[in-house]
């Protein structure tokens, strides 16, 4: 199903301080994934594939609070096909932050800013069905 909320990204100016944080105050799984600049953060048990195993949770991400990446959390949107989503967006009022871009072999990931000035991301599967999400949408 295309449309449901997949994960989140939370920056962070010492992603050390916030990874201990985060594992201290909810008993979080942060995963550093260097190469990407990023960590994975667990909030459920997964498969593994890192897609949550209880239905209606989602993981997320963290990556370094910077100017030109979002610097607020973000929510991130499963949709089949990113370019027709952007084009959606922006015939309703809002507008590309970050095009699509690939991550991995995952899939694709993009920003969006709605019209109230939020900035959300989007997530498009890379798998034979794009309609599923896999995880995680992006890199920071």
């Amino acid at each position: 199903m295309s449309g449901k909320v997949v994960h989140f990204e939370i920056p962070a100016d010492d992603k050390e301080r916030a990874r201990t944080f985060y594992t201290e105050a909810f008993g979080w799984n942060l995963i550093p994934v260097p190469e990407m600049d990023y960590t994975m953060v667990g909030t459920t048990p997964s498969d593994e594939t890192g897609a949550p195993t209880e239905p209606g949770a989602i993981n997320g991400g963290m990556f370094t609070r910077g100017a030109d990446f979002p610097t607020t959390p973000v929510i991130t949107v499963d949709v089949a096909d990113i370019d027709a989503a952007l084009a959606r967006v922006e015939q309703l009022g809002g507008s590309t932050v970050t095009p699509k871009i690939p991550v991995g072999d995952m899939g694709f990931a993009a920003y969006f800013k709605d019209t109230e000035g939020n900035v959300m991301g989007l997530w498009q599967n890379a798998g034979p069905n794009p309609g599923q999400s896999s995880q995680p949408p992006a890199q920071g």
